[in-house]
C-alpha cells in the first residue's frame, strides 16, 4: 500500500503487527457496530428471516461461523455482492470516524511492518483505514472475501494462517496481534503470536488476566515498548 514499508531495513523490520480494525483502531463506543447490527437484521428480514427470529439467528449466525454473513451465505443463499452493498456499503462512515493523529503518530513509531486483519469485508476495511487516514501506513489487508465458499474468520486458526501467508512470515514467534475480541486474541496466543487485548473496561470473567490489556490501541507503547521508537 505504500513505498515506505518496502524501504525498512529487512533485518530490524522482519516482525509484523496484524492490527484488527473495527472497535480496535476506532473506540467501539462509535456507534458503528449498533447500525451495522441494525443492517444486517434488516437485510436478514429481506433474505426471508422471519421477524420474530431473525435477531436471534443472525447472533446465533455471529456465535457460530464468527460472522453474521457466513452464516447467511450458508444457510439462505444470499448475494453476497447485495450483502456488501445494502450493509457494509451503506454505513456512513465518515460521520463516524475522522482523521486520528495519535493513531497515525503510533504506528509510523512501531520498529515492524504493519497489517491490517479484520473479519470485515474488503471495501469496509479500506474504509475504514481511509477514515483514519492511516491507509498508507499499512502494507496490505486481511480480509474476508464473502463471494469465496465457506471463507475463513477469525477466530478460526485458517484465518491466522491466511493472514501469515499474505503477509509473507512463517515464523509464529516474529507475528504480533491487537483485537478488541478476546476470542480472537487467544487464537493468536495459542497459535504462538504475541497478542495484546484492546478494551476499554476490564471484565475479569472474559479473559485470562495474563494477557496484555489496553483500553486505548493508542496505549500500545506501553505494554510493547521494545517495538517502538
Amino acid at each position: 500500500m505504500t513505498q515506505e514499508t518496502t524501504l525498512m531495513d529487512s533485518a530490524q523490520y522482519d516482525r509484523v503487527f496484524f492490527f484488527d480494525i473495527d472497535n480496535c483502531l476506532y473506540p467501539p463506543n462509535s456507534g458503528i457496530m449498533h447500525l451495522m447490527k441494525e443492517r444486517i437484521y434488516a437485510f436478514g428480514r429481506e433474505s426471508g428471516l422471519d421477524e420474530a427470529s431473525v435477531v436471534d439467528t443472525c447472533e446465533t449466525y455471529l456465535r457460530d461461523y464468527g460472522l453474521s454473513v457466513r452464516g447467511l451465505i450458508m444457510h439462505h443463499k444470499i448475494d453476497p455482492t447485495e450483502f456488501n452493498a445494502k450493509v457494509d456499503g451503506s454505513i456512513p462512515l465518515e460521520d463516524f470516524i475522522k482523521p486520528d493523529a495519535e493513531l497515525r503518530t503510533m504506528l509510523k513509531a512501531i520498529k515492524t511492518r504493519r497489517w491490517a486483519f479484520t473479519n470485515a469485508g474488503k471495501d469496509h476495511a479500506y474504509r475504514v483505514l481511509k477514515c483514519l487516514a492511516v491507509d498508507d501506513l499499512f502494507e496490505g489487508v486481511t480480509y474476508c472475501d464473502y463471494t469465496e465458499p465457506d471463507f475463513p474468520c477469525k477466530p478460526e486458526r485458517m484465518a491466522y494462517n491466511r493472514a501469515m501467508s499474505d503477509a509473507g512470515v512463517s515464523d509464529v514467534k516474529k507475528c504480533y496481534f491487537a483485537d478488541d475480541s478476546t476470542k480472537n486474541v487467544e487464537a493468536a496466543l495459542q497459535l504462538g503470536w504475541t497478542a495484546v487485548w484492546v478494551w476499554p473496561s476490564v471484565d475479569d470473567t472474559r479473559i485470562d488476566k495474563a494477557i496484555p490489556q489496553i483500553k486505548s490501541i493508542h496505549q500500545l507503547p506501553e505494554v510493547l515498548p521494545q517495538l517502538f521508537k
